[in-house]
């Protein structure tokens, strides 16, 4: 555990734009201390960004960082849309960009009271298990992956509301203050039931922020089937953008004046008409050519209207299970639909950094307001990575990145700019006269 006597330059310069969302010079350095901590320290909770932080003066309170970060009154609610107006030009003119919707779980198992949390199967891990459901947007290049939205969805609660109001219902009130109760809690219940909102929904809401704000106008987007709604398309195609999702094998398709499932017509495809799949070779987000073999074709979908279908196969004899992809660009060829869904897997590349380089899983904090500003602090600190100066390191250490520059690299940076100011720090002290046993528990007190 490294010592963090101040925040390194590439942190302060990355989070200078912000100063002005806070009142306080002190808040803005407790902020920043903490966004540090998000990159560089091994225990990501503010009790462990602050075991690690050294103070020239007298050092403060954990309870005062806590209360800078997390409950202070400055504008946390404008760091994302600052966040997006900072980052949106370098996303322009650099190629293919794509917003990529989804959402991932963030879990919690040692906290039951934290915001957003429910105990449920989690299907990835096949456990039980406590998270929050979290919807997020990320918007990427073939350089660079920055989120640009992140919203936790409040858990259903209804049907354990409506548990215990059968159990405890009554054929009578006699007494006023029962009944004055029992309709408060109903009352509560229908707030919370007309209050929840769904995955798609917040995905639409989100949407409309981003192209309400406008700051990426070129970005397509990519999504999943678990975030495709005819809301969702309608609202993009009505802002002049394309869309490329996954579709369910379920789905049905009109095919040949019969609605039919889009599996069952790929299987006729590959058994009867096998050279109808044709061989692509197309370059994904990551540089990476890949060979598909794949079908393409403009049908009609229920309730969706008029879209462009393709059935993408990885191996030549089509032997393999096909993944199904859907657009609203009927001029588009199939190469270009994958091109483009290749990019919806930045979003996985985000949660899976996200929560083991800047501390996305790591908050101990309870309350809604605490939990948000967590979550944007970890992206922006994800975005300060990513911009971190660096060169290709010629230790053996990275000798597997062949000269590319990786997170790791980028972190061992600050890293190291951490370090150096805490040599700086020694070596001032032992200027002074400071012994080493005095040295020591400035650095780490007993």
């Amino acid at each position: 555990m490294l010592p963090m006597v101040g925040v390194p330059e590439t942190v302060r310069k990355g989070l200078r734009p912000y100063r002005d969302l806070f009142r306080r010079d002190e808040g803005f350095e407790y902020v920043s201390r903490y966004v540090t901590g998000l990159l560089v320290s091994p225990n990501k909770t503010l009790q462990g960004i602050y075991a690690q932080q050294v103070w020239p003066e007298k050092k403060p309170s954990r309870r005062a960082m806590h209360e800078a970060v997390f409950e202070a009154e400055w504008k946390a609610e404008e760091l994302m849309p600052r966040h997006r107006a900072l980052i949106a030009p370098e996303h322009r003119n650099r190629g293919r960009e794509v917003i990529s919707l989804d959402w991932t779980l963030v879990h919690h198992e040692r906290g039951p009271h934290i915001y957003g949390i429910t105990k449920s199967y989690d299907y990835v891990e096949g456990r039980m298990a406590r998270f929050q459901t979290t919807v997020t947007a990320v918007i990427a290049n073939r350089q660079l992956i920055d989120g640009i939205g992140v919203q936790i969805q409040e858990p259903d609660l209804s049907k354990e509301e409506e548990t215990y109001l059968k159990a405890t219902v009554q054929a009578s009130y006699e007494q006023m203050e029962q009944a004055r109760t029992r309709l408060l809690e109903l009352l509560h219940h229908l707030e919370h039931k007309l209050a929840y909102r769904k995955r798609t929904e917040i995905v639409v809401e989100m949407v409309a922020l981003l192209e309400e704000e406008g700051k990426f106008p070129q970005a397509d987007y990519a999504f999943d089937n678990g975030v495709l709604t005819l809301e969702l398309t309608r609202l993009i195609e009505s802002k002049g953008k394309h869309w490329v999702s996954e579709l369910e094998s379920s789905r049905h398709i009109l095919w040949q004046d019969e609605w039919r499932r889009v599996d069952e017509v790929a299987r006729e495809l590959r058994q009867q008409h096998p050279e109808s799949f044709r061989k692509l070779s197309v370059r994904c987000r990551n540089g990476e050519q890949k060979e598909y073999w794949t079908f393409s074709k403009s049908v009609r979908l229920k309730r969706y209207g008029r879209k462009r279908i393709a059935i993408v196969h990885e191996r030549s004899d089509l032997t393999d299970n096909p993944r199904f992809l859907v657009t609203d660009a009927l001029h588009w060829e199939s190469g270009r639909m994958i091109e483009t869904w290749s990019f919806r897997w930045a979003a996985e590349v985000f949660h899976e950094f996200s929560k083991q380089g800047t501390g996305l899983e790591a908050a101990q904090v309870r309350n809604e307001e605490a939990v948000k500003r967590h979550l944007r602090l970890s992206c922006l600190a994800q975005s300060i990575l990513q911009r971190t100066p660096t060169v290709a390191s010629t230790s053996e250490q990275f000798a597997f990145a062949k000269g590319e520059t990786t997170f790791g690299q980028r972190c061992r940076a600050i890293t190291r700019e951490v370090f150096h100011s805490l040599l700086t720090f020694a070596q001032r002290l032992f200027a002074g006269g400071y012994s080493c046993d005095q040295v020591t528990e400035a650095l780490m007190p007993a």
